[in-house]
C-alpha cells in the first residue's frame, strides 16, 4: 500500500477502484447461491470444451491419420524416385551415407514393382470365366528393416510375418487387396477368396510365379494396406534386377532431432536431389492432409463460436438479473460515492471469476481424463483413428478469447445499470 503513495493520481485512483469492486465482487459471490454458481461454471466448463474438444477431434481425424501415415509408412523422412525414373539412382552409396548419421536408428530400402495379381485361377471352369484378378504394386523390403521403422508386423490380422530366412514364394498381401476385408469404394479392385495359405499368381512384366500367402496386414493407410510385400531378395530376383537401386528408402530417428532439421542432415549428400525427392513426412502427403485439416479446423471455430455465444449470453443475463435485483443497492453505492466504474469493474471480475474457473476445470479435464484417454484409444473413424488435438498453443489462444467475451458479456448489463439516475435507482422509480 505504502508504493500507491508515490504512484500518479490516475494509477492510484485505478488501483483503489480495482481493489474496491474485488472486495465487492467477491461478497457478490460469496452471497450467490451455491447452485448458481455451480450452474454457471458449470455452463462456462462445457463451453470451454466445446471451443477445444470439438474441433480437436475434426482436426484429431486427421493428425491421426498424418501420424499413421509416419508410423506405418513413410517414417520421418520419405525418399522416392523422381519422376522420370523407374528408381533412385546410386541407392546403396546414399543409403551409407544415410546410416552415418549418428541420429538416424532405422532404415529400410523397398524394392517397387507393379504388375497383376489372380487369386482362384485353379477353380477356374472355363478359360472364358472371369478371371479374379488385379493390378497391385509389389514391395520388396528386408522384413527387419522395415519393422523397425513403420512396425509392420504389429499391423498382422492373420497368418505370420516375413522373415529374410523364409524359403521363396511367400508374401504379405493388404486388407485393402481383399474383398473380406476391403470396404471401399465399388471402383476399387480386390481380389475374393483369398486367406492365409492360399496361393496366389503374380506376373511382373512376362515372368509368372505362384506365391502363398503368409499373411495379411491391415492399415488404414492406403499406401500401406494396398500392397503385397515380398523379401528384398525374392522380388530382386522376380523382376529381373540386376542393380540395388530402390524405389523408396523411409527412415526414422532417435526423435530428438526435428523433421526439417533431419532432412537438411539427409540432404548433405549433395548428389540425392539429382537421384531422389526427399520429404518430410508432412510434406510427402501432399496438400490434401493440409487441406482438409484447416477445413475441419474452421468448422470447428464455428462450432466453438457458436458455444462462446451461448456462454456469453448466459453470463449476460445472470449478471443483468443480477444487477436488476440489486438496483437499488448500486444507487446507494453511487450515493456513498462509489463511482459507476468501480462498479462495473466488480461485476467484470465477477465474470472473470466464473469464466477462470471453468477454464482450470475444464483444463483439469482435458490434459487430465480425455487427451491421455484418446491417445490410448484413439477413435475407430473408416478411415483414420482419431485422436484428440489440443496443442497448447491453440488452448491458450481460445481460452483467452473465452475470457475476454465473458468480460464483455459481465461489463455490458453492468454499464446499463449504472448509467441510470442515481436517485431513481434508489427510489425504484
Amino acid at each position: 500500500m505504502k508504493l500507491l503513495l508515490f504512484l500518479p493520481r490516475k494509477i492510484k485512483s485505478f488501483f483503489v477502484s480495482i481493489s474496491v469492486a474485488t472486495f465487492l465482487s467477491v461478497r457478490q459471490v460469496k452471497r450467490t447461491s451455491k447452485s448458481t454458481t455451480l450452474l454457471i461454471v458449470a455452463v462456462m466448463v462445457l463451453t470451454f470444451l466445446n471451443l477445444i474438444v470439438i474441433g480437436g477431434i475434426l482436426v484429431g481425424l486427421i493428425e491421426g491419420s498424418s501420424l499413421a501415415y509416419e508410423k506405418q509408412y513413410s517414417g520421418e523422412i520419405l525418399i522416392t524416385r523422381l519422376a522420370n525414373k523407374t528408381s533412385i539412382e546410386h541407392s546403396p552409396e546414399h543409403i551409407t551415407l544415410i546410416k552415418s548419421i549418428p541420429e538416424v536408428t532405422a532404415l529400410s530400402a523397398r524394392y517397387l514393382e507393379t504388375g497383376t495379381v489372380e487369386a482362384n485361377y485353379r477353380t477356374k471352369i472355363k478359360q472364358t470365366d472371369a478371371s479374379n484378378r488385379i493390378n497391385a504394386t509389389f514391395v520388396g523390403i528386408n522384413p527387419s528393416n522395415e519393422d523397425g521403422v513403420t512396425r509392420l508386423s504389429s499391423l498382422l490380422i492373420e497368418g505370420n510375418y516375413l522373415n529374410s530366412d523364409d524359403p521363396e514364394g511367400e508374401v504379405l498381401v493388404g486388407s485393402g487387396l481383399l474383398a473380406e476385408y476391403s470396404s471401399g469404394a465399388p471402383s476399387i479392385q480386390t481380389l475374393s477368396d483369398v486367406s492365409v495359405g492360399d496361393k496366389i499368381r503374380v506376373t511382373i512384366g512376362t515372368v509368372q510365379k505362384e506365391v502363398t500367402v503368409k499373411g495379411i496386414i491391415k492399415s488404414k493407410i492406403g499406401t500401406t494396406g494396398n500392397r503385397i510385400y515380398f523379401t528384398d531378395s525374392e522380388l530382386r530376383k522376380l523382376s529381373g534386377r540386376v542393380g540395388y537401386n530402390v524405389g523408396e528408402i523411409a527412415l526414422r530417428s532417435n526423435g530428438s532431432l526435428d523433421h526439417d532439421y533431419l532432412k537438411s542432415l539427409v540432404l548433405l549428400d549433395e548428389t540425392i536431389t539429382n537421384d531422389a525427392l526427399v520429404q518430410t513426412s508432412v510434406e510427402s502427403q501432399g496438400q490434401f492432409f493440409k487441406d482438409i485439416g484447416s477445413t475441419f479446423n474452421i468448422l470447428g471455430s464455428v462450432i466453438g463460436a457458436i458455444g462462446i455465444s451461448v456462454a456469453s449470453i448466459t453470463i449476460f443475463i445472470v449478471i443483468f438479473v443480477n444487477a436488476v435485483s440489486r438496483r437499488r443497492y448500486i444507487g446507494i453505492m453511487k450515493g456513498l460515492g462509489i463511482p459507476a466504474t468501480t462498479i462495473e469493474y466488480s461485476y467484470i471480475i465477477q465474470s472473470l471469476f466464473y469464466a477462470t474457473v471453468g477454464i482450470i476445470i475444464g483444463l483439469i479435464i482435458l490434459y487430465g481424463f480425455l487427451k491421455p484417454y484418446f491417445d490410448i484409444h484413439p477413435i475407430d473413424f473408416p478411415f483414420s483413428d482419431g485422436i484428440l488435438y489440443a496443442p497448447i498453443s491453440v488452448v491458450a489462444i481460445r481460452s483467452i478469447i473465452l475470457l475476454v467475451v465473458t468480460v464483455f458479456a459481465g461489463y455490458i448489463p453492468a454499464r446499463m445499470i449504472t448509467k441510470e439516475n442515481t436517485l431513481d435507482a434508489i427510489l425504484g422509480r
